[in-house]
């Protein structure tokens, strides 16, 4: 009975090992595949969220978009780098304004991201196109 139970024991001993490198592999493949997913989110098209005040003084309206233009103001009032994603980060307009006026007639109604770029800064806000 004794060496049956050293027998168990030692059975018992190699399972909880046998576990133990399991657990530890699939934590490690459960690390790797985020690490894997963080960085490919981050290499994405899809604009980082800045600081609001970016652009000091910005304002977007009408904000939702009813009649496909889009006004975009800031203190300043300098030229700006207007691009526009859509929500699964695809670029859908590039454009260059001088006057505050964008025209977004060409987008179908939804939700974007709309990145604005004034001399050296930058701002990112969601434009609903109705």
């Amino acid at each position: 009975m004794r060496h049956f139970c050293n027998l168990f024991f030692v059975y018992l001993l190699n399972q909880i090992n046998a576990m133990a490198k399991n657990y530890f592999y699939i934590t490690f493949l459960l690390a790797f595949f985020f690490t894997v997913s963080v960085s490919a989110q981050d290499s994405k098209q899809l604009p980082k969220t800045q600081d609001a005040a970016g652009i000091e003084g910005l304002s977007l309206y009408p904000n939702p978009v009813l009649n496909g233009k889009v006004y975009i103001s800031s203190k300043n009032d300098l030229e700006k780098e207007v691009i526009v994603f859509d929500i699964l980060g695809k670029k859908v307009l590039q454009a260059h304004l001088v006057t505050k006026e964008l025209n977004v007639s060409d987008l179908v109604p939804g939700v974007y991201i709309i990145r604005i770029s004034e001399q050296n800064a930058s701002a990112t806000r969601k434009l609903i196109i109705r």
